[in-house]
């Protein structure tokens, strides 16, 4: 082989492996671009350092265990000063008040909490809102509703039109009472009575304790009705007009914490810019089973709501 052709196929064999080594850098830089697109959307969107944690409590209220558990882990947390609790939701039910109430009880005992009610704040949100150490609102914010109801539809005339009879075997009188084809009366209807004015009694006892209001001030409160921000200032349901703008500078004031700090909101978890992926997915599936994904939250039992009927 001539000198030439032997530098030829060196020169060649050369040109491969440099090919070659480009190639994989090429793809590693792809590796880590991918790598740094998704780190930004699955890292919390803030740096390290202290901040005011935002929780937003909206639409209908229920226990919530992943919600527990991330006010448990703000309590842990040193490099959040305060938890502003953002409120717009017409409430829910009573055990999902009362979960939410006592986790911002021991969130209280930790760090400072303020609430803000923006359009409704009601029942069982407003629950929530007196678990906080101060509670803003609009003038206009919808507020009050403090009250426990249990809903019953009897339908046993629509049943009988229609020729469907319904019977059971129980264990107990009460046991599956009331009947949906049956009026509530005699013992299911005290029976449930008793539940609900139980609900109602701790219900009273928490705003009358938390706002500083004689219990008979607050069963003047709580006949179900719903207010103004401005009648719930001067009733003492809440302790100011105003927002976060307002929420934030009483923390200043009253705890030293700078209004200019940055303030994150820490639950619900904000959703990436790729989420929506997941989300046309599931609802494909959910789709191709005949199921939808939309509607509102059906609640069984004792429910602390404010419904417009």
């Amino acid at each position: 082989m001539s000198d030439q052709m032997h530098h030829d196929v060196l020169a060649a064999d050369h040109f491969r492996r440099s090919r070659g080594l480009w190639r994989w850098l090429a793809l590693l830089a792809a590796i880590i671009a991918v790598l740094a697109v998704v780190g930004r959307f699955a890292l919390p969107q803030f740096a390290a350092g202290e901040h005011i944690a935002r929780v937003v409590v909206s639409g209908t209220i229920t226990t919530d265990a992943a919600r527990s558990r991330a006010i448990e882990a703000m309590i842990e947390d040193d490099t959040i000063q305060a938890v502003i609790v953002a409120i717009n939701s017409p409430g829910g039910t009573t055990a999902g008040g009362e979960e939410l109430y006592e986790d911002l009880r021991r969130l209280s005992a930790a760090k400072p909490v303020v609430s803000t009610i923006d359009e409704l704040g009601a029942s069982a949100a407003y629950m929530t809102a007196i678990g906080t150490d101060r509670i803003f609102a609009r003038r206009l914010s919808i507020i009050g509703s403090i009250g426990v109801l249990y809903q019953h539809v009897n339908a046993g005339k629509l049943l009988d039109t229609i020729g469907v009879n319904f019977d059971k075997v129980a264990s107990g009188p009460l046991k599956a009472e009331p009947d949906f084809d049956e009026p509530l009366t005699g013992a299911p209807r005290a029976s449930i009575t008793e539940l609900v004015e139980d609900s109602f009694a701790w219900f009273v006892d928490i705003v009358a304790e938390r706002r500083g209001l004689s219990r008979a001030e607050t069963l003047a409160l709580a006949d179900g009705r719903i207010v103004t921000g401005r009648i719930g200032l001067q009733a003492g349901l809440i302790d100011a007009i105003g927002a976060q703008h307002e929420a934030l500078d009483w923390l200043e004031s009253e705890h030293g914490i700078d209004s200019e700090t940055s303030v994150v909101t820490v639950w619900p978890k904000e959703q990436s810019e790729l989420s929506w992926i997941g989300d046309l997915l599931g609802k494909s599936a959910r789709s191709l089973f005949g199921l939808s994904g939309e509607g509102p939250v059906m609640l069984d039992g004792l429910v602390s709501l404010w419904q417009v009927e």
